[in-house]
């Protein structure tokens, strides 16, 4: 019984530890009032990419208001922004996986998701982050990239 919980709660770790992160709130702006139940907004979040040590993405995206919004059954909007930064010393692991997910956000109650992706351009040098929508729109889903140039840092 033992050796069954403690094989639980290590798969329960692995998967917690190679999931995406989330993001930490950074503000939202009122972009619409509603009368009933929370306003149109756009927030902006922000999360570290968690296999690259010194670098940050902001994420800013639409937010539906209103009752349905409210109550977590509305779409939101496929419009985002990003923008990534190194904020410290970049440290790139001994390998690095090929378009890996370093973050991805709900943005409907079925289906619908943005995703972050990050690619290395190996040739510049540059890390690439590559933010999407999972719901198409007029035959190709929304997108937005930012890249992080790996420099030395300076203090």
């Amino acid at each position: 019984m033992l050796k069954a919980g403690l094989l639980i709660a290590g798969i329960a770790l692995a998967i917690a530890y190679s999931a995406p992160v989330r993001a930490e709130d950074v503000g939202c702006v009122t972009t619409a009032w509603k009368m009933l139940g929370a306003n149109h907004r756009v927030c902006v979040e922000a999360f570290d990419d968690p296999k690259i040590p010194g670098v940050a993405c902001h994420l800013s995206q639409a937010r539906t208001g209103g009752v349905s919004g409210s109550l977590g059954l509305a779409e939101d909007p496929s419009r985002f922004s990003i923008a990534c930064r190194q904020v410290g010393p970049i440290t790139l692991p001994d390998k690095l996986k090929d378009n890996e997910e370093v973050f991805t956000a709900d943005t409907s109650i079925l289906f619908k998701e943005t995703r972050v992706v990050r690619m290395f351009d190996r040739k510049r040098n540059t890390l690439v982050y590559l933010s999407y929508s999972t719901k198409m729109v007029d035959g190709s889903p929304m997108n937005a990239v930012s890249s992080v140039p790996i420099m030395p840092w300076r203090q």
